[in-house]
């Protein structure tokens, strides 16, 4: 699982733009940690009860906690600051463009927090603030392997090193495929059901072919051919091929690979000199599409087995019934 690490600078620098985050204090709060994607707004906190005041998070004061301050006399402003700004508070953010009280300002810039302000209401600004801790906070985790969006399925090949995962890809770019990532393939837990793939930031785009080395696939083959993330939907688990090994040949045991507590489509797929790989992985992908759609191939070939058995079945006692009334016929 990888770390994450989330400080008050970070989060200004990466959104002083699309927020619009105008810094009212100095940068001296710059360092202070960010340690969930949960923000608080702190109206019980300012009118004096603390004892379920969550100081840990982001803190945003909108219209009705600003006039809340300004409607106390500037002894009781400073004395209810005091009270909620002696917690370790990670940053203050006040929407809606408005004007901070400055018993705040003062109180923040020697206590080390930074306050920012937005023009954006309070619930807007909430929700786009909140894609952005999701998506910081979500759980993540590098794998060693190669993934590839393949007629809009993301195919994940694991196996061990050496075994040509970087040339699947590299064949299946050259029919038309589009490349993630290849080597370390970095995975977020978008919701409880969603696994989003992509490379590392130094490596996009970039394939390794042992005795050729590293070859850009977006400026041989396009833009066309590389895509930035995509879902994870199947891995396809590459093996070497074992005569003594016995291998799924129906498919209904359906295998299954758990990466973050999701659960995802797993194929172990045995290969050897002369298989066509390629073609494999694209029918592994437009099964899944079926799959999809509701129409499972094994499964429909096990009920036409079955159906067929009780034909078989009903044939074979109808016979019986008939043969037992020629045996009663003793003329």
């Amino acid at each position: 699982m990888i770390p994450t690490k989330l400080t008050v600078g970070k989060l200004f620098k990466e959104n002083r733009e699309k927020l619009k985050l105008e810094l009212l204090t100095s940068e001296a709060g710059f360092e202070r940690e960010i340690l969930n994607s949960e923000f608080h707004r702190p109206g019980l906190a300012l009118a004096g009860f603390l004892d379920l005041f969550t100081y840990d998070r982001v803190q945003i004061l909108g219209n009705t906690e600003i006039r809340y301050l300004n409607s106390l006399t500037p002894q009781q402003r400073r004395e209810s600051l005091e009270k909620v700004l002696q917690f370790d508070i990670p940053c203050i953010i006040i929407t809606d463009g408005n004007e901070p009280p400055e018993e705040l300002l003062k109180i923040s810039i020697r206590r080390y927090i930074c306050i920012f302000r937005t023009p954006y209401g309070t619930t807007e600004f909430s929700h786009m603030l909140s894609d952005y801790l999701q998506n910081v906070f979500a759980p993540r985790i590098t794998i060693h392997g190669t993934l590839v969006d393949v007629y809009g399925i993301g195919l994940l090949f694991t196996g061990r090193s050496g075994i040509g995962k970087s040339e699947i890809a590299l064949d299946l770019v050259e029919r038309g495929h589009r490349l993630v990532a290849d080597d370390m393939v970095v995975i977020t837990k978008k919701t409880e059901e969603i696994l989003m793939g992509e490379a590392r930031d130094i490596s996009e785009h970039l394939i390794e072919i042992r005795g050729l080395g590293l070859i850009d696939v977006r400026q041989l083959f396009g833009i066309r051919a590389v895509r930035i993330h995509k879902r994870v939907e199947v891995e396809v688990n590459l093996v070497e091929f074992d005569p003594n090994e016995d291998y799924d040949r129906t498919g209904l045991d359906q295998q299954t690979s758990n990466i973050l507590g999701v659960e995802i489509s797993k194929v172990v797929l045995p290969i050897h000199p002369g298989k066509n790989i390629t073609v494999i992985a694209e029918t592994i992908a437009m099964n899944e599409q079926l799959k999809v759609h509701g129409h499972h191939t094994p499964t429909e070939f096990n009920k036409r087995l079955l159906e067929k058995l009780k034909r078989k079945e009903r044939e074979h006692l109808r016979q019986l019934k008939t043969r037992d009334f020629l045996d009663k016929d003793f003329e």
